[in-house]
């Protein structure tokens, strides 16, 4: 652990999350720095609850007086040294090795093409390569409806391998590859708080990836989770809202995904005399609600 390294701990409470970071570090709460950067908060039908996030550092150590070689005391500064050779005196190795230097940046400058990007065989062939991918329109398209069917057999194996009964629908609308399992039976497959449905997402894109060697933006929906949670969500936007008009500052949610914070924004800018804007970074990127 390096001195003065912060830990960020969450928690059920400040207490419990204060006690973790102490024995993460190993050291006692008197000798250690402590500043909390959220309280808990309960949620409302499961959405909206925030743990307790604290950031804990062991306090300095006093330090001691610096001293030279011997245990003696470092001349001041304001001091003329004894005896060495002065500043602008030089060995003639030392000369050479400068004109050396010299040279060789001359070389790198001259190599570099006036737009100072320099001159190498990659740069030809990735603007090939885009241009060979974005050149033609049709590529996007049979791109797309490959990643499609990749991703409806995958799933369909996948409920073929649980014994579930459920149908999987998939298209590609240019930008973002949906994805839909329905059926009563797929419920299994969303787990509590979407904890299996989070893991399954993953598990699609990475295959997807693997399959077609191309990156994709991948939206599933698992028993109609997706617009469940969407109408939950803008519940609890309006009523966010209500409370901000009523008793004014601001309201920080718990961290969402970006699908997430679009259904919030689009709630709360239905609202007069409230507004909205995301605040942190991902995966921690959070909806804040605000007056106007």
């Amino acid at each position: 652990m390096v001195a003065g390294e912060w830990v960020e701990v969450e928690g059920i409470s400040v207490e419990v999350a204060v006690k973790a970071a102490l024995e993460e570090l190993g050291i006692e709460k008197d000798g250690a720095e402590v500043d909390i950067l959220q309280e808990p908060q309960r949620g409302f039908l499961g959405i909206g609850r925030q743990d307790a996030i604290v950031r804990v550092k062991p306090q300095p150590r006093p330090k001691r007086a610096r001293r030279g070689r011997g245990g003696r005391k470092r001349r001041p500064s304001g001091q003329k040294q004894p005896s060495g050779r002065r500043p602008g005196n030089q060995r003639p190795e030392a000369k050479q090795r400068q004109a050396r230097k010299g040279q060789a940046g001359k070389k790198t400058e001259s190599s570099r093409r006036p737009g100072g990007r320099p001159k190498t065989a990659g740069n030809k062939a990735a603007g090939r390569e885009v241009q060979a991918v974005t050149g033609q329109d049709n590529t996007v398209d049979d791109l797309g409806k490959e990643q499609a069917a990749v991703v409806e057999e995958f799933l369909s194996g996948l409920l073929e391998e649980f014994g579930l009964e459920g149908k999987v629908e998939s298209r590609h609308d240019g930008r973002t590859l949906c994805a839909e399992v329905l059926g009563e039976q797929t419920e299994a497959l969303v787990g509590p708080k979407a904890s299996v449905l989070q893991a399954v997402h993953e598990l699609t894109k990475t295959v997807v990836q693997r399959k077609t060697a191309r990156n994709c933006r991948l939206r599933l929906d698992i028993a109609g989770y997706g617009e469940k949670r969407r109408k939950a969500l803008g519940i609890y936007a309006g009523q966010l809202a209500d409370q901000v008009l009523d008793e004014g500052g601001e309201i920080m949610l718990e961290p969402m995904n970006s699908s997430d914070r679009k259904v919030v924004h689009d709630a709360i800018g239905a609202v007069d005399g409230v507004r909205s804007y995301s605040e942190g970074r991902e995966p921690r990127r959070s909806v804040v609600v605000a007056l106007k």
